[in-house]
C-alpha cells in the first residue's frame, strides 16, 4: 500500500516545488512598476527584455548539464539545492539597489532553477509507468502553472506592501520547504554513483557523455526537439509579454493587467494539462502515437488564439485568446515528457530533456528580446500573430515524422 502512494507523494512534494519554480521568476514580469521608481534603468522596455533574457539564456545553457548530472548522481539532492539557492537569489532580490544587481541575481537565478525541471520530470517518469505517467506530470505541471499565476500578484502584492518585502517572503518561504523536501522526498533509481561502486565519478561523466552521443545519433529525438522548441517561441512570450500587451491593448495598469494574464493563461494551461494527461494516458494504449495526437490537438488551439492576443482590442476577444492559448498549450506542454519516454531509455531521459530545455528556452530568449525592441516600436500585437505560423509548421512534422515503436522506453 505504501509503494502504491509513495509514487502520488513524490508528485505532491514536487508539485509545490514547481509552484515555486514558476513563482519566483514570473513575480519579475509584473512588478516592473514598482521597481521602476527605485531602479530607473527599467524604464526602458529594452532594459527590461535584457533582464528576462538573460535567464532565459543562462537557464538554457545550463539545462543540458543538469539532465547529465541527474541521470548519473541523486536527484533529490540536486532538487533540495536547486530550491535553497534559487530562493535564497529570490530573498536577495529584495535587497538589490541597482540594475547590474537585479541582472546578475537573475543570472544566478537562471542557474540554479535549471538544475530542478530534468530533475524533477525524470523523477516523477521513473515513479509512474506509462500507465499514469502523463497525469501525474500533469498534476506536477498544474503547479508550474498555479506558480505563473500567483507571480502574476507580484505588481499587485508589491502596490499594498512593496516590492522588495514581496521578494523576500516569496524566497523565505522556498528556504523553508527544501528542508520539508530533505525529510520526505526520495530518490528511485536502479543505478547511479552510490551503487556503482567500481566506477570513478570521472568515469560516470564519460558515461553520460557518451549518452549524448545516442541522443544525438537519434533522428526521433532531433523531431522531438523541434517539436518542443518551435512551440516556445509563442509560450515564452506570453509568460514574459502578455501583461504587457494586455496593459496596453485594453489599457489597464499592470497591476490589474498582470494579474488577468498570468491567471487567465495559468487557469486554462491548469485546465489543459489535466485534460491532456487524461486523454494521453488513455489514448496511448490504444494507439501508440496517442500522446502525439493529444499535443496536435493542443497547439491546433494555439493557432486562433494568437490572433485573438494579437489583434483583439475588446476584453472578450482578448480574455478569449489568452484563454484558448493557455488551454491548448496545456495539452501540448504535458505530453513532453511522456513522448520523450517513448523514443529514450530511462538512463538518458534528464539528459534528453535537459537538451530540450536548451533549445525551447534558447527560443524563449530570443523571442523576449525581440519582443522587447518591438514593443518601443509599437508592434508587439502583429508579432504575437505571426508566432502561429510556426506552430503550423510544428504540427505537420509532429503528425508526418515522429513514429513511436513502444509505450516506453526501456533500453
Amino acid at each position: 500500500m505504501k509503494n502504491k502512494f509513495y509514487p502520488w507523494l513524490v508528485v505532491a512534494l514536487l508539485w509545490f516545488v514547481a509552484l515555486l519554480n514558476y513563482l519566483d521568476r514570473q513575480m519579475l514580469s509584473t512588478m516592473k512598476p514598482s521597481m521602476m521608481a527605485d531602479i530607473h534603468e527599467l524604464i526602458s522596455a529594452e532594459n527590461f527584455g535584457r533582464l528576462m533574457a538573460v535567464f532565459l539564456w543562462i537557464y538554457a545553457l545550463m539545462s543540458p548539464v543538469s539532465g547529465i548530472i541527474a541521470d548519473r548522481l541523486n536527484r533529490k539532492w540536486m532538487i533540495v539545492v536547486s530550491l535553497f539557492v534559487w530562493s535564497a537569489v529570490t530573498l536577495l532580490m529584495g535587497y538589490a539597489h541597482t540594475y547590474d544587481q537585479v541582472y546578475w541575481l537573475r543570472a544566478l537565478m537562471g542557474i540554479s532553477e535549471a538544475f530542478y525541471i530534468p530533475a524533477g520530470l525524470s523523477l516523477i517518469a521513473d515513479y509512474h509507468d506509462g500507465k499514469t505517467r502523463s497525469i501525474a506530470i500533469g498534476i506536477h505541471t498544474t503547479g508550474i502553472y498555479l506558480g505563473q499565476a500567483f507571480g502574476g500578484f507580484g505588481a499587485t502584492i508589491a502596490d499594498h506592501f512593496s516590492w522588495q518585502s514581496t521578494f523576500h517572503g516569496f524566497g523565505l518561504v522556498g528556504v523553508v520547504y527544501s528542508l520539508v523536501l530533505i525529510l520526505f522526498l526520495k530518490e528511485k533509481k536502479g543505478y547511479n554513483v552510490e551503487t556503482a561502486k567500481q566506477s570513478s565519478v570521472l568515469r560516470e561523466f564519460a558515461v553520460s557523455f557518451k549518452g549524448l552521443g545516442i541522443l544525438l545519433g537519434n533522428i526521433s529525438f532531433w523531431i522531438i526537439l523541434f517539436y518542443f522548441s518551435a512551440p516556445s517561441l509563442p509560450g515564452w512570450a506570453t509568460k514574459n509579454w502578455l501583461p504587457t500587451l494586455l496593459s496596453e491593448s485594453l489599457h489597464l495598469p499592470m497591476a490589474e493587467a498582470g494579474p488577468i494574464a498570468t491567471v487567465t493563461m495559468a487557469m486554462a494551461s491548469f485546465v489543459g494539462v489535466l485534460i491532456g494527461g487524461f486523454l494521453s494516458d488513455k489514448w496511448v494504449q490504444k494507439h501508440l502515437k496517442g500522446r502525439i495526437y493529444t499535443g496536435v490537438i493542443g497547439l491546433s488551439l494555439t493557432i486562433p488564439a494568437l490572433i485573438l492576443l494579437g489583434y483583439g482590442h475588446s476584453f472578450p476577444t482578448v480574455l478569449g485568446g489568452a484563454l484558448c492559448f493557455g488551454l491548448g498549450f496545456g495539452m501540448f506542454d504535458v505530453n513532453n515528457m511522456p513522448i520523450l519516454c517513448q523514443f529514450v531509455s530511462p538512463r538518458y531521459r534528464a539528459t534528453g530533456y535537459g537538451l530540450m530545455n536548451l533549445v525551447g528556452i534558447a527560443s524563449g530568449a530570443v523571442i523576449t528580446g525581440f519582443l522587447g525592441k518591438t514593443v518601443d516600436a509599437g508592434n508587439l500585437g502583429k508579432n504575437f500573430a505571426m508566432l502561429g505560423v510556426v506552430i503550423v509548421i510544428t504540427i505537420v512534422l509532429q503528425l508526418t515524422a515522429l513514429k513511436p515503436k513502444t509505450i516506453n522506453m526501456t533500453e
